[in-house]
């Protein structure tokens, strides 16, 4: 229950409320600092998760919790959030023991956007990646879209943020008080028939402990990995797959899943048999015929894979590749790798996909699956 205060200072904040708020910073932050590079959409997917799970505590909280938590406390109209700001510009702004009518706007605008970036978060999990709970629901080209929307949002939410940190700085220097610091500690100075609220250790301790309890469970294979046996971040059903092509092409590399070229790529190469890059393969017609059925049924144009999807939208329709590192996404996922460890001895060649991509043999060829060689 709340309680009058009787002392200069009094709770604003409680503790569930204070653990949200720094670990919604930290796993938007870490979300953000892991957006860019692939290889790290697994750390991504659970600063997403986190993310999203904390704003569905705050709806709640935002109901049921305390004084100062609760929305109705902080739901201010519009003319009284100008009257706000037109206080801050002359220094005369009213204080207030929670949030002000301009933060109060800032935090259901983050509270939006925060569910947005979540909803079109799992759309591009499920559409693009093919993970998540809505896979298989979601297409490739709706997770494509629904990526510009996610990254749109995200940079929106990050002015907004950094418009919040300033109300909070100037705010802070008109009423001469650390509200950074009233974050943290949950205290403020009272003023007249002020409310001091409960702390709700409980649920506060039970929030950071499911957290890392979530972050255990996800991150566990990477604490019992072995050299021999490293941690596969994603995986997925097993691709269709034939003996004959396995057996044939896998005798000499790589079976490269027929999803890393178009149709007309394998036909060309399967026409130009007796040229090789340089062998003649020896196919019997009836083999070839096999081998051809599977690969063209199978092919980027399937959409079965992200790396397939993407291969195909990057190899203009004029074009006939044979090569897969001739393709315009290859090309440009692999643009950042350092010249050092083509010539090494662990990778050796273009063509050995295995070095780095601990699923290539399965035709998944995850971002985060992805692991540099040590030289």
């Amino acid at each position: 229950m709340e309680r009058p205060a009787h002392h200069s200072r009094v709770l604003v904040w409680d503790l569930p409320t204070r653990v949200f708020h720094w670990c919604l910073l930290i796993s938007f932050s870490a979300a953000w600092l892991t957006a860019e590079n692939d290889r790290f959409l697994y750390h991504h997917v659970f600063a997403g998760y986190s993310f999203f799970g904390l704003l569905i505590f705050r709806l709640l909280w935002g109901m049921i919790g305390t004084y100062y938590a609760r929305f109705r406390s902080f739901s201010y109209d519009w003319p009284s959030v100008t009257a706000y700001l037109k206080g801050l510009i002359t220094g005369q702004a009213s204080r207030h023991l929670g949030h002000n009518p301009a933060g109060s706007w800032a935090i259901f605008a983050m509270l939006a956007m925060g569910l947005l970036i979540s909803i079109t978060g799992l759309l591009v999990l499920g559409g693009e990646e093919g993970h998540g709970p809505l896979k298989s629901i979601v297409s490739f080209e709706v997770g494509n879209v629904s990526k510009e929307l996610h990254e749109s949002l995200a940079s929106l939410m990050l002015l907004v943020v950094a418009l919040h940190l300033i109300g909070v700085i100037v705010e802070s220097f008109i009423h001469k008080e650390n509200l950074i610091w009233a974050m943290l500690s949950g205290n403020k100075p009272a003023g007249l028939a002020n409310i001091s609220v409960r702390t709700y250790p409980l649920i506060a301790v039970l929030m950071l402990a499911l957290l890392s309890g979530a972050a255990l469970v996800y991150f566990y294979g990477y604490i019992t990995q072995t050299e021999e046996q490293p941690f596969l971040a994603f995986k997925h059903d097993s691709l269709p797959t034939n003996t004959t092509w396995s057996s044939e092409c896998g005798d000499c590399h790589l079976a490269f899943h027929p999803t890393l070229l178009p149709a007309r790529s394998w036909r060309r190469i399967l026409d130009e048999q007796t040229d090789h890059f340089g062998d003649d393969l020896f196919l019997e017609t009836e083999v070839l015929e096999e081998i051809r059925d599977f690969l063209i049924q199978n092919a980027a144009e399937s959409g079965l894979t992200e790396a397939g999807h993407k291969i195909n939208a990057s190899v203009p329709k004029n074009t006939t590749p044979i090569r897969i590192s001739e393709t315009v996404y290859w090309k440009k996922k692999h643009e950042d790798i350092a010249e050092r460890y083509w010539q090494s001895k662990k990778v050796g060649s273009k063509a050995n996909c295995n070095a780095c991509h601990l699923d290539a043999s399965e035709g998944w060829f995850e971002d985060s699956n992805m692991k540099l060689p040590k030289l």
